[in-house]
């Protein structure tokens, strides 16, 4: 696994691990969502400074996104489609 996808891998499964959006955390970071995705994907050759902000906005530390996953590690499961239900 390349870099950008072990980055891409990590973020995935920490944001799943938190319930959040890839619109959620795109608006916590002040990235964009679409960007989110291609980073996930492994697609985008991020900067320093938008892992720090990607790292600030899930509480987790730069180094959280560099761990290597292990090989019989399934890969992080999508969340449901769709929005949340407004709670009243």
């Amino acid at each position: 696994m390349d870099a950008r996808e072990l980055l891409g891998w990590n973020l995935r499964k920490l944001r799943v691990e938190r319930g959040l959006s890839q619109e959620k955390l795109a608006l916590d970071a002040a990235i964009d969502r679409s960007y989110v995705g291609r980073i996930e994907r492994g697609k985008e050759n991020v900067t320093i400074s938008v892992v720090e902000a990607l790292s600030t906005a899930l509480g987790v530390e730069v180094g959280a996104f560099f761990r290597e996953a292990g090989t019989d590690e399934p890969r992080p499961s999508p969340m449901r489609a769709g929005r949340k239900p407004k709670s009243s």
